[in-house]
């Protein structure tokens, strides 16, 4: 390997939003996430539905589907 041209790679905290946190090691000293695998829908078996500016009621109003 060729010496000075690779990042220092140092111990890290990720956080995360819901509170949980990850010690790693990284080439950059402290990341925060949105979501990890401790709150993602597809590790925790919940989903959840997230709804930016009323599209699916919109879907649903203009396909005159009901509300499950």
């Amino acid at each position: 390997m060729k010496e000075g041209i690779h990042p220092n790679y140092t111990d890290t905290t990720i956080k995360c939003a819901c509170g949980n946190v990850i010690e790693t090691g990284s080439t950059k000293e402290n990341i925060t996430v949105e979501i990890c695998s401790k709150c993602h829908p597809f590790f925790t078996g919940k989903q959840k539905l997230v709804d930016t500016g009323g599209r699916v009621e919109k879907f649903r109003k203009r396909f005159g589907l009901k509300e499950q």
